[in-house]
């Protein structure tokens, strides 16, 4: 049918719309065995593990995802598989039904499925494993599977979704690399049951996603610890620094600055995700809506008591790398309007020294204007004598010497008022 309306569409219109349904939850039923591997991985290893899934489709003849798809998933028999990418790491999610004997649901993990080659070939390096057993609440062997797989020394457990599932972990790496999770799902829905597994692997990942802020954070703090001392002695040493030793201090001043700016843009994207990564652990937390179950500590209370130390740590070397590019840029201030004074001045003493010059300079040009004019006359009047002198023998009434006297006066008038004019016309006019 054709359309009634044809209007100019937004060429990200489609896309923008279905940003909504992005990596949407699909509904689960227990007894259900989970496999979750997340890989950090840079650019080349993201495009490698698209690569990667599609090798597997080929391999089982199944139809390949779309080529420019960030998220996919397909049940290609033996499990089920989602593969996600995101920006710094790729996720992997194994999904196999539980035998119907619960004794052997101990043994059973979604990861035996698939194929093992393939799989010790997933690119980039392994962030998170974690397996989850999904097991219906009121089942007889749902409690023997969490003593058998969790550690009851470090067991943390909440009653979650309104009271409706119960969710056990210990958070520990078990001989197999992986972590664990049993939850019993009790009476939710396969939606529902969805949705919460997918927050509760997102509250795992994001763990491990946010943690990786630490190391370096550990690192910056030493660095940022070394130029702080180097700053305080600067700071001290341009109180009692002469001109000459201003050159050298500015010198590294601006060394330092670099060399924290350089560490601040280094790990400024990797504090900012981090900060991102623990809020959305919060949200993840609250949305399971847990409740307490007796004489057991919560998820969101391990998080809160275990995560708080590690995420005040980015946060303060965060602060303490803003707070030192700060005072860098005030002492650079200080330092330079400190040898912008000092060289306003002695632009002012030498501009004075150039003015006292000129003025000794003005008055020997009067010297020698004054002895040009007496030269002048003396050679004007020496031809009006020989002229004087011709004259006479012509009618002339006056002896030389007296044309002579009697033109001095005059032609060192005349040179002197003519010397005067060339002078306001060449530096006046």
């Amino acid at each position: 049918m054709q359309l009634k309306h044809q209007l100019n569409q937004h060429p990200q219109r489609a896309s923008l719309h279905n940003e909504v349904h992005a990596r949407p939850p699909q509904a689960l039923s227990a007894p259900l065995a989970i496999s979750h591997v997340v890989m950090v991985c840079d650019a080349e290893q993201r495009e490698a593990s698209r690569a990667h899934v599609a090798a597997l489709l080929r391999d089982l003849h199944l139809p390949l995802p779309d080529p420019q798809s960030s998220h996919f998933r397909m049940d290609v028999g033996a499990f089920h598989i989602r593969w996600e990418l995101h920006t710094e790491f790729v996720s992997w999610t194994f999904m196999r039904p539980l035998s119907d004997r619960a004794e052997a649901w101990v043994d059973e993990r979604a990861l035996d499925a698939v194929p093992q080659a393939w799989l010790a070939r997933l690119p980039g390096q392994c962030l998170t494993s974690l397996h989850v057993w999904v097991l219906p609440l009121k089942e007889v062997g749902a409690a023997a599977v969490v003593k058998e797989v969790l550690l009851e020394d470090t067991l943390v457990a909440s009653s979650v979704a309104g009271g409706v599932g119960e969710i056990y972990t210990d958070f520990a790496i078990h001989a197999d690399g992986f972590s664990r999770m049993v939850l019993l799902a009790g009476d939710l829905s396969p939606r529902r049951l969805g949705r919460l597994v997918q927050r509760l692997l997102e509250i795992e990942t994001y763990r491990m996603a946010a943690l990786l802020g630490l190391p370096a954070a550990r690192e910056a703090t030493q660095i940022l610890s070394s130029a702080e001392r180097e700053l305080a002695e600067l700071a001290s040493a341009i109180r009692s620094a002469t001109r000459d030793d201003e050159p050298l201090l500015l010198d590294r001043l601006t060394k330092l600055a670099g060399q924290v700016e350089s560490q601040h843009a280094t790990t400024h994207s990797r504090f900012s995700a981090s900060v991102a990564y623990f809020e959305l652990i919060d949200k993840r937390i609250v949305e399971i809506n847990e409740s307490v179950l007796p004489g057991m500590q919560t998820i969101g209370e391990f998080m809160d008591r275990r995560l708080s130390p590690a995420r005040s740590t980015c946060e303060w070397a965060t602060r303490r790398q803003d707070a030192l590019s700060q005072r860098v840029s005030r002492i650079s201030s200080l330092l330079r309007t400190r040898v912008e004074i000092e060289q306003q001045q002695s632009s002012q003493a030498l501009l004075a020294t150039m003015n006292s010059r000129q003025d000794v300079q003005l008055k020997m040009q009067s010297t020698v204007e004054g002895l040009s004019v007496a030269a002048i006359t003396y050679y004007i009047v020496g031809l009006v004598s020989y002229l004087a002198k011709g004259a006479t023998k012509l009618g002339w009434p006056l002896s030389a010497e007296s044309t002579a006297a009697v033109a001095i006066p005059l032609v060192g008038f005349s040179v002197w008022w003519s010397l005067r004019r060339l002078h306001k016309k060449l530096f006046k006019g």
